[in-house]
């Protein structure tokens, strides 16, 4: 059982909760997940052991809530280069968090810019995003820092997919990629019988967070979908150079 105060045990409930929340109904509501959770274990490298589990519980109820939704056609070129993401991220694991978070934030704002630059100019084709710069920052956020949420978010707004098909096809993909980064975190000893344990009690907060974003996905309407995502997105971004 990890000897956390009460405090850390509610800081660890409401992520769990963001992560349901995210993984159903709202792509990036689960913004402050990476940086709370740092706060809440006091390891910014040994607090993506405690998060992985949590999104792989979240995974199994997006992708059964979205099964008859998913364009997993748009994934297919987009899959070696997260592959080459995962194995630079896994090699970068021995560099210091503090190192690696500001990198990763400037990826995504570089992403935002370039997707918003797009979305203004109605005369830039908006499947236009090359799959290479987006796999590969996207395999290398997700394996040092859990955090590929907004370059993924970027690349499927890119392709104007309806929310549902959005939702579903991003469920389909990390379900993929948080299975594939189990034996890397293994192998840098990211795991824990605490972090398990903790993964264990935090559960139900995935659960009630789960069902919530479904509810809530399905009143909000398509622009106000793509603006919250966009404004949650730029928000993780700046969360992680701090």
């Amino acid at each position: 059982m990890p000897e956390f105060a009460a405090w850390q045990w509610m800081v660890g409930a409401l992520c769990a909760f963001l992560i349901g929340v995210a993984k159903t109904g709202l792509p990036g509501v689960a913004a402050p997940v990476v940086p709370l959770m740092v706060l809440t274990v006091g390891d910014a490298r040994l607090s993506a052991g405690y998060v992985l589990p949590l999104l792989c519980m979240a995974d199994l109820f997006a992708v059964w809530y979205w099964r008859n939704h998913a364009a997993a056609g748009r994934l297919f070129s987009l899959t070696p280069w997260v592959m080459v993401g995962l194995g630079l991220g896994a090699a970068a694991l021995t560099m210091h968090e503090r190192t690696l978070r500001p990198i990763i934030g400037a990826i995504v704002l570089v992403m935002m810019v370039l997707y918003l630059r797009r979305r203004l100019r109605p005369d830039t084709p908006m499947g236009s995003a090359h799959p290479v710069p987006y796999g590969i920052s996207a395999g290398f956020a997700t394996t040092v820092a859990n955090a590929a949420g907004p370059v993924m978010n970027l690349y499927l707004l890119s392709k104007r997919l309806p929310k549902e098909e959005f939702i579903a096809t991003g469920a389909w993909f990390f379900f993929v990629i948080n299975l594939s980064k189990v034996p890397i975190y293994v192998w840098h000893g990211l795991f824990s019988r605490q972090s398990l344990t903790f993964n264990l009690l935090m559960a139900p907060a995935v659960t009630v967070g789960a069902v919530t974003g479904k509810w809530v996905v399905q009143h909000v309407s398509p622009r106000v979908f793509e603006g919250m995502v966009i404004g949650l997105t730029a928000v993780s971004a700046f969360l992680l150079f701090r």
